[in-house]
């Protein structure tokens, strides 16, 4: 990923990609993107986080060592950077550290999760001051854990039973683990919600949307059809699925903007008001890897994006939520899930020492290898009828220092290219060179202020 590119050449690159990925959802709300790509320009990193269909594109000109008939299959989640891990509660009712954000997930190359991750690392190293040679101490590291659960795989059947948990894990995720099980759902609806007369609904809160009556009947008409998704092992029957209140709201994160989205209150467990549960509906986007993807069995197999998202979220999670399903709102695709309280983000703010990382990215090795192997032929869907764990292991092979190298001087090469195109992304935007996005925002300063 070294190849020198005019730096003209690659300003129109950046900016073609991003406007073919977000052009409709730039018109749709230009605001929502002028802020996102304002998030973007804050620094490399930022902008690597919100700009994955130009990895992407850089990809599918890309000769991939590491891929062959079968590894080039595999159910990846697509947008794998290192701020995409944290807990959640599973159908088992465990607190679990995981990936935990499927917006981009599709079938793909094994070695692109490995690639992005590792590139995003660089560049949150860099942003710490680690050294080059510190960088690629760590990643190996990573990739030497990634190798070894694979490994560990085609020796038992436990990739589904699989799970980082606080018996088996230490350091930062141990205490995230333990930090997660104190919270609470009355927790979630405290700051959600109020009670009045009795009854509980959203509070009134600037980012929040009352509805019409039209909108909410699409949206009440929408949670019905959710409900037929989600599988019937994992209903929860104490449930009712009567809903309280539903308001609209914003996409949410760098990778979310424009797109509609909705809450939705529901009577919980039981009549007290303490159980409610909140729903979320978001559409779902095109995912970045299915723009290099032309496999039509692929495409063929989801009904709409918010159905590609649950399926891949179940197949790469394996013990999912009992609420994650889809719906459909207005010919889109919705993906619908529990806005649980018992999730919480991994947070690098204060992780500065080469000694503290070190342990926690070989948890995240393993992490990433229970994601890639969860999801092929003993999943519950046909796309991968094939063990992947002995697919990688058979790529690799007596090759492992060789692909760790492989990957570590590619997560270093692609770091300073996007320190470059941050740059250029940042000029661009700067002189409103991105076609419906004006860097000086649609409200002009006074002339006496401008």
């Amino acid at each position: 990923m070294t190849q020198a590119q005019d730096p003209d050449e690659r300003t129109r690159q950046i900016v073609e990609v991003l406007v073919e990925a977000f052009g409709d959802l730039m018109d749709a709300d230009a605001d929502a993107f002028r802020t996102k790509f304002r998030k973007m320009a804050a620094d490399p990193f930022a902008f690597y986080r919100g700009s994955a269909p130009l990895f992407y594109a850089d990809m599918a000109t890309f000769e991939d060592r590491w891929c062959d008939e079968r590894t080039s299959r595999v159910w990846i989640q697509g947008d794998l950077h290192a701020e995409n891990f944290g807990t959640y509660m599973d159908s088992a009712g465990r607190i679990v550290f995981d990936v935990n954000d499927f917006d981009e997930a599709y079938l793909g190359h094994v070695s692109w999760d490995l690639r992005r991750f590792c590139a995003s690392f660089a560049l949150l190293a860099w942003r710490k001051a680690l050294g080059d040679d510190v960088i690629g101490e760590l990643l190996g590291g990573y990739l030497r854990s990634y190798l070894d659960q694979v490994e560990a795989f085609t020796r038992s059947d436990e990739d589904r039973s699989f799970a980082l948990r606080a018996d088996n894990t230490e350091g930062v995720v141990r205490e995230l683990i333990f930090e997660t099980t104190t919270r609470t759902r009355l927790g979630l609806l405290e700051r959600m919600t109020v009670i009045e007369g009795y009854q509980r609904r959203f509070a009134e809160r600037p980012r929040n949307r009352r509805l019409d009556d039209d909108e909410r009947e699409r949206v009440l008409a929408a949670v019905e059809r959710y409900r037929e998704t989600v599988p019937k092992g994992q209903r929860r029957r104490e449930v009712t699925y009567n809903v309280k209140d539903v308001i609209g709201t914003g996409g949410f994160g760098i990778g979310s903007a424009g797109l509609p989205a909705y809450n939705v209150l529901l009577e919980g467990y039981d009549q007290a008001l303490e159980n409610d549960v909140v729903l979320s509906l978001k559409q779902g986007n095109v995912p970045a890897p299915s723009r290099v993807v032309t496999d039509p069995e692929i495409r063929g197999y989801f009904e709409n994006e918010g159905h590609r998202t649950a399926l891949s979220q179940r197949a790469l999670q394996a013990n999912t939520s009992q609420f994650l399903g889809y719906t459909e709102i207005g010919g889109r695709g919705f993906v619908v899930a529990e806005l649980s309280p018992y999730e919480l983000d991994l947070d690098w703010e204060d992780l500065t020492e080469p000694e503290e990382i070190a342990p926690l990215l070989a948890q995240l090795g393993r992490a990433t290898a229970k994601l890639h192997c969860v999801g092929d032929a003993d999943s519950d869907h046909t796309l991968v009828p094939f063990q992947t764990e002995e697919a990688i292991s058979a790529l690799v092979g007596d090759r492992r220092e060789e692909f760790v190298a492989d990957l570590v001087e590619f997560a270093h090469s692609y770091a300073h290219r996007t320190q470059e195109d941050h740059r250029l992304f940042v000029n661009a935007f700067r002189a409103g060179a991105i076609p419906g996005i004006s860097s000086s925002g649609s409200h002009p300063l006074p002339a006496d202020r401008a």
